[in-house]
């Protein structure tokens, strides 16, 4: 009796030990999955903030645009000019940040798995806006350009933008190159894997050209040897439903699957009927066909 009971105590100390491990492993899960909520979180509300800048900075923009605008606000003093030329700067350089701070957002909701339609939307959202600053900054620089105010820094740094432009669109229009490269070449082994091929003679064609072969005491055989493949008319399995053959008798002397085709008059001619394509050329991709 004392042996079961101490079993019992050492049975009920290992299924402690187990649960408690257990738990303690689902309370670690949970705490890595809090840090990760935590950390999408944080980067959701950095993106917010990014916003925000990035509204503030349109707005800087259009005020600067108003002053150079304003007639007679270009010609005053030189300290003036000087503003104008750093407020330019300034803008820009917050906005090549507010970029880079995008893509690292960017970068950290995906490898984080946070990136949500609707983060992916307001991502978008925020880089069109970008550009359209970019672009605002371009016009304004041109107005500066016609007044006669260098702007060394900035033009050197927009120069460097477009240089950084040109090449991504490079980069864009070889990567759409080669996806329509790619497009295309898929789409010619499509048509290649459903091209089929059909001929349609007489016998004394069709043994003319070598498609057909027989003799005395021998079976007649279809295909074997060098046939001429000029005589044969190249189709699309997924498109061919009727092969008209302009003649009063036809016949199919391949191997075409009975209950796959039917031959029909038409106006007193018959004409192959394909009713199911697959079944039809499952077992070859030629098609004979004699007539009178």
């Amino acid at each position: 009796m004392k042996k079961l009971a101490t079993l019992a105590v050492i049975a009920t100390a290992i299924l402690s030990a187990c649960n408690g491990g257990k738990l303690r492993e689902a309370e670690a899960q949970n705490e890595q999955l809090k840090g990760d909520l935590c950390e999408t979180l944080a980067t959701q509300d950095s993106l917010l903030v990014l916003v925000n800048d990035i509204s503030d900075g349109m707005n800087q923009i259009k005020d600067l645009e108003k002053i150079i605008s304003t007639p007679g606000s270009l010609g005053e003093s030189v300290s003036r000019r000087d503003q104008i030329k750093n407020d330019m700067i300034a803008i820009q350089k917050a906005l090549q940040e507010r970029r880079e701070r995008l893509a690292e957002l960017e970068k950290k909701l995906a490898d984080n798995g946070g990136e949500s339609s609707t983060l992916k939307r307001t991502i978008a959202n925020l880089k069109a806006q970008m550009a359209e600053q970019q672009t605002e900054i371009a016009t304004l620089t041109n107005q500066l350009a016609s007044a006669n105010i260098r702007i060394e820094e900035l033009n050197n740094q927009v120069t460097h933008l477009n240089s950084d432009v040109d090449s991504l669109n490079t980069g864009l229009t070889a990567e759409r190159e080669q996806k329509e490269a790619a497009q295309e070449a898929a789409n010619a082994a499509t048509n290649e894997l459903n091209t089929v091929y059909y001929a349609i003679g007489t016998g004394k064609e069709l043994k003319e050209k070598k498609i057909l072969q027989s003799g005395f005491l021998r079976k007649t055989k279809v295909m074997e040897g060098n046939f001429d493949m000029s005589y044969f008319t190249a189709g699309d399995r997924r498109t061919l439903a009727e092969i008209p053959t302009h003649s009063k008798k036809a016949k199919v002397l391949t191997s075409q699957p009975k209950g796959s085709y039917t031959i029909v008059d038409v106006n007193g001619q018959k004409v192959i009927r394909i009713s199911d394509p697959a079944k039809f050329w499952q077992l070859s991709d030629f098609l004979v066909i004699e007539v009178d």
